[in-house]
């Protein structure tokens, strides 16, 4: 399958989450992504199971943490701690669209793979590094962790009920949203090289895009003076906009203006709501929350989850199932989409969570399966026109693997 990106080459010398949620981006869009790997051991996430992935004889295969990050990449195992090492990627880094690295903050520099050095051989590179906390400023040196970004960026102290400790969230959705903005700015880069012919070094920090995807929360604290307050499954700026038990189960009620709250309240048997200056309008809900949320609360406990979320349907009411991640993925409009599908690596079936983008209707979810370390050292260096005697020396002096 070609994509928009076809012919672009990345170095992705990422691990863990961030870089290479961008790199299999980049990857399913149609780039050549190479994983430079350590010989051996690879990418962290190989090794952070249980549950692991089982091959045909019910061996632990890989990770599925590594699994949902690695997609459409090709690996190549290389020891950049040795001058013949440096070299292979030096050469790669000559002929490359995009350099993909988090490296701590001068990390790459003492091997001379950093941007500035790689630069100099190919003035068209467009480098992107990922750290916790950006190239410069007082904790540049720091090393960083979604976690700790979370609760750092102040994403924690509006995660969770209002009487509970802060929380994180589910998902490392700092790492995930940084891949995003990093593949949003090499691609940016990209483009912008096409009329100038010089690439960019594009500088991504876990910190400033926890900050920046505080969105809403961060203007009400920059716009009130004051700091927003944990509201659980509530919204701190629309009414009914939270969680709320059935007989049956839980649903989330997602009322978003006050014609859809004129036929919400209409439904729960209660049309005088929405003339009543304490709920008619969603200024006044969010005013008298207190008040109007346990009468929502006790009409909707009535009833079974699956009829209530019929009749908000059928009226054009926003509402949705609480599902667990197996529902999700079983969803009938989630199937429908091609959003789970299945890929083949030395024959077994590895599962995948599909890419949400779609061009001119077709799925830019990558063919090609995560790869095993070094999977594809032979099929790289042979590109780069090593033979296979070179290929086999390299190997035996432990330079890739």
């Amino acid at each position: 399958m070609s994509g928009p990106l076809e012919g672009r080459l990345v170095l992705d010398m990422s691990r863990v989450l961030a870089g290479p949620w961008a790199g299999q981006l980049l990857a399913d869009l149609g780039a050549q992504v190479i994983k430079i790997e350590r010989p051996g051991s690879g990418d962290d996430t190989r090794s952070w199971g249980p549950p692991w992935l089982e091959d045909a004889a019910g061996d632990p295969l890989e990770a599925a943490y590594f699994l949902c990050a690695n997609r459409g990449k090709q690996s190549l195992a290389v020891d950049i701690t040795r001058a013949e090492g440096q070299a292979l990627v030096r050469e790669l880094a000559s002929r490359a669209d995009i350099l993909l690295e988090n490296f701590k903050v001068g990390g790459l520099k003492k091997y001379g793979l950093d941007y500035a050095s790689l630069s100099e051989l190919n003035p068209g590179l467009i480098g992107c590094s990922i750290t916790g906390f950006g190239q410069d400023g007082p904790y540049a040196q720091r090393a960083g962790y979604d976690f700790m970004i979370q609760a750092m960026g102040g994403l924690m102290s509006v995660t969770g009920d209002a009487d509970s400790m802060p929380m994180k969230t589910g998902v490392a959705i700092t790492d995930v949203m940084t891949g995003l903005y990093a593949c949003v700015g090499v691609l940016a880069a990209l483009d912008e090289r096409s009329r100038t012919g010089r690439g960019r070094h594009v500088d991504v920090a876990l910190l400033d895009v926890q900050v920046a995807t505080l969105a809403n929360q961060a203007l009400n604290t920059l716009v009130s003076g004051q700091d927003p307050q944990r509201h659980g499954n509530a919204h701190p700026n629309i009414v009914p906009y939270q969680a709320f038990a059935c007989a049956d189960g839980h649903l989330v009620v997602t009322v978003g203006n006050d014609s859809q709250f004129a036929r919400f309240a209409t439904l729960l048997g209660h049309p005088e709501w929405a003339s009543d200056p304490a709920y008619a309008t969603n200024g006044a809900r969010v005013a008298h929350r207190e008040t109007l949320v346990p009468l929502i609360a006790a009409c909707l406990v009535t009833r079974t989850r699956d009829a209530w979320l019929a009749d908000f349907e059928a009226h054009g009411i926003p509402a949705g199932p609480i599902n667990t991640i197996s529902e999700a993925l079983h969803d009938a409009q989630v199937l429908h989409r091609g959003m789970v599908t299945t890929l083949q690596r030395d024959g077994s079936a590895v599962p995948q969570v599909g890419n949400p983008l779609r061009f001119d209707g077709d799925s830019q979810t990558s063919r090609r399966a995560p790869p095993g370390i070094g999977q594809d050292s032979d099929r790289v260096l042979g590109e780069m026109g090593l033979n296979a005697e070179q290929i086999h020396t390299l190997r035996e002096q432990g330079i890739i693997g």
